[in-house]
């Protein structure tokens, strides 16, 4: 699962086939929907990586398997996919 905590002006510009939008401040709201989760690796990501690390530590607390991309979306479009548009 693939969780994009940037907010909703940046997942419009660009963002990561079939993620799943939940901005970092929302994330909270979102802990009841985050439990369909459970059991599958979830991939938290946001520009620069930083934003992503906080949500993935909060969706480990929830006790899902999470972590962060390194780099963001920033890094995954200079070295996977150089097609997505940075900013």
């Amino acid at each position: 699962v693939l969780v994009d905590v940037r907010f909703v002006h940046e997942h419009e510009w660009v963002a990561l086939p079939d993620s799943v939008l939940m901005p970092l401040p929302e994330l909270e709201e979102h802990a009841e929907a985050l439990q369909a989760f459970r059991g599958r690796p979830v991939v938290v990501y946001c520009h620069h990586g930083v934003r992503s690390l906080d949500g993935a530590a909060y969706l480990r607390d929830l006790g899902l398997e999470a972590v962060s991309l390194k780099g963001g979306i920033d890094l995954y479009s200079r070295t996977v996919d150089p097609s997505l548009p940075r900013y």
